[in-house]
């Protein structure tokens, strides 16, 4: 769907399994926070909650009565003497709408999180997501009209303040307007989301349903991918090769969903008019073509100097020649081997946000004490980590699998970071609240980098600064060259597809070739390596998402290095910054730090602090 319209958040996660905490750790890791939802909704959990279905009812009607009274009128009401103020009245009603829209989804979207193998709250997830398309489907009409309003009919309109104050979320509307078809293939589009969707869903509960046997012991995604993080290489292996082994017998399906969800970007992408596979993607970003081609063809250009050297580096310390892929992130002999306990952990990350800003650590502190982080792992619950921004009218819940590993602190830094953010930017209401992509990452990025530095300030020996300094290369690589990667392999993908199906060999083929461009001659792709391009959830979810990482993480590079080197004021700007939401373009929200993304050494810039930190590593060697 092109338009801004309330949708079901797509969760580009998977099932853990509680197998993976003994229960020695759990003692370790102290009492874990879980979600209260009975902000979004109280009373009985899931479809028997009362208030949900009352403002199911209330909304549908609201939106038939809404659809009843506009449609087709808003020339007539853009021309009339108060065509201002009355068009202000229509967007702040739909602006309503969207937010109690937007209350009903995130509850349904979070309680299948908490649990996507539960098949109640799969019907539920299912059952919500389409009666809010068939409500959502009445209001279509509304963005597709505004943007048939002549130009100098909406700026006048725009001068009474009232209106002018949508003035961000109209332009961007205006932004789409080239790609706008009529009203009923619009609909036929919006309408066919819940099918289309079901692919999705069938992405995520098939690899709920996924085990992988390593060692006697039958394990979901979660576990298995946590133990090529293991100190002993034998487990690392095994789980590789458990990996690969079901992800092969799987292959076939998730080549269909990988075919079937191409065509159906190419088939909407073509409708549309976009030309590049990604342009629609640019479009929703904000962003221009010319800059993710800029950042994209720096990182290319900066392999040999980030992976392909460190990973070199790497290898040497771990005594072998070559890395195998499963050897990629395993821990470095210095590495703490400790189990860091959740009270730790949020000392950790408020005391990093503090020394910035005490109110960003105030904002933080309430994720904690008011119940908006679900930390444990569980059966079923969904894998990885996520902030979910709910709508103004509440606040984001943060969703965590914490076993306490460093690694897991500076998830709980980056997405608090991201709940920071939103929480900041929900003073702008639901139509100018959501922040692009690409600068949505940022909050998080810097969030992370300000708990690493605390971090490495306090590092008592050479050893643990080397494994700090590791880690943090490590997780660079993986945000910056990893992702410029998997967006380069998305692209010959949906390319390739504008020209048929791709079989299953084809995409390993070119899964291959781009991790060896990217990796580089120090690691070793074994056999099986091949297929796991499937596991990736972005590909499915979110097409060309990933590049948004990399651009937060250099951007972040680029305004920590402002930070450093900053007078007093540099904390209320940042802030602001993140308050601005998704009213500002990224030129204009960077203005203020002297930064400009446009600037072709803008990413150079930001690559070189990772080169940095690779010759400090190099020093300590020394």
């Amino acid at each position: 769907m092109l338009f801004t319209l309330i949708g079901l958040p797509k969760l580009p996660h998977y099932a853990a399994s509680a197998k993976t905490v003994s229960s020695k750790a759990k003692k370790k890791l102290g009492a874990l926070p879980e979600w209260n939802l009975a902000d979004l909704y109280s009373g009985p959990i899931g479809p028997d909650a009362l208030e949900l279905r009352s403002d199911l009812e209330s909304s549908a009607s609201a939106a038939a009565a809404f659809q009843e009274r506009y449609a087709g009128k808003l020339a007539t009401l853009a021309h009339g003497g108060e065509g201002g103020a009355a068009l202000a009245g229509t967007v702040r009603e739909f602006e309503k709408l969207n937010d109690l829209l937007g209350r009903i989804v995130s509850y349904a979207s979070l309680l299948y999180a908490a649990d996507t193998s539960d098949p109640k709250r799969q019907k539920f997830y299912g059952d919500v997501q389409e009666k809010i398309t068939a409500i959502s489907s009445k209001l279509l009409f509304f963005p597709l009209e505004l943007n048939r309003l002549d130009d100098t009919v909406l700026e006048k309109a725009m001068a009474d303040p009232a209106l002018g104050h949508y003035r961000p979320w109209l332009e961007d509307l205006r932004k789409e307007k080239p790609y706008q078809l009529e009203d009923k293939l619009e609909q036929l589009f919006h309408e066919k989301s819940v099918t289309s969707g079901s692919w999705d869903r069938l992405f995520n509960e098939t690899m709920t349903s996924l085990r992988f046997e390593v060692s006697g012991k039958k394990l979901s995604l979660e576990p298995t991918l946590n133990l090529l993080l293991d100190p002993d290489g034998k487990k690392r292996r095994k789980a590789a090769e458990a990996l690969a082994k079901v992800f092969k017998e799987n292959v076939r399906l998730f080549t269909l969903i990988t075919n079937t969800l191409a065509k159906d970007k190419e088939i909407s992408d073509r409708w549309r008019g976009f030309a590049d596979v990604a342009d629609s993607r640019h479009l929703a970003n904000r962003v221009e073509k010319e800059v993710v081609d800029a950042l994209v063809a720096a990182v290319r250009e900066a392999y040999p100097r980030l992976s392909h050297r460190y990973y070199a580096m790497k290898a040497k310390w771990l005594g072998k020649k070559k890395l195998a892929h499963w050897d990629r992130n395993a821990p470095l002999p210095e590495e703490p081997r400790q189990v860091i306990g959740w009270d730790q952990a949020r000392e950790t990350v408020l005391t990093a946000y503090g020394g910035f800003s005490p109110r960003m650590a105030n904002i933080a502190g309430k994720f904690f004490t008011d119940g908006w982080i679900d930390a444990p792992v569980r059966e079923g619950k969904s894998q990885g980590a996520f902030s979910h921004p709910t709508v103004p009218s509440a606040h984001p819940y943060i969703l965590l699998n914490y076993q306490g590993k460093p690694r897991d602190v500076m998830t709980l830094a980056h997405e608090l970071g991201h709940g920071v953010h939103q929480v900041l930017a929900n003073k702008q209401g639901p139509l100018m609240a959501p922040t692009p992509l690409t600068l949505a990452e940022t909050a998080s990025v810097f969030g992370e980098m300000l708990t690493f530095r605390a971090l490495l300030d306090q590092a008592p020996t050479k050893r643990e600064r080397k494994a700090l300094l590791a880690a943090k290369v490590e997780d660079m690589i993986n945000t910056v060259v990893r992702q410029i990667a998997f967006y380069n392999f998305e692209r010959k993908v949906h390319a390739e597809r504008r020209d048929g199906e791709l079989t299953s060999e084809r995409l390993g083929e070119i899964w291959l070739e781009i991790q060896h461009e990217s990796l580089g001659p120090a690691i070793d792709l074994k056999p099986g390596y091949e297929a796991f391009w499937c596991y990736i959830p972005h590909f499915i979810h979110s097409p060309f998402y990933v590049y948004a990482y990399a651009f937060g993480d250099c951007l972040v590079n680029s305004l920590y290095a402002v930070y450093e080197n900053a007078e007093k004021g540099f904390a209320e700007r940042y802030l602001d910054m993140l308050a601005a939401g998704g009213t500002k373009h990224h030129s204009e929200l960077l203005k203020p730090f002297g930064l400009d993304a446009r600037d072709p050494e803008f990413w150079q810039k930001g690559l070189a602090v990772i080169e940095s930190l690779i010759d400090e590593l190099e020093a300590l060697e020394r």
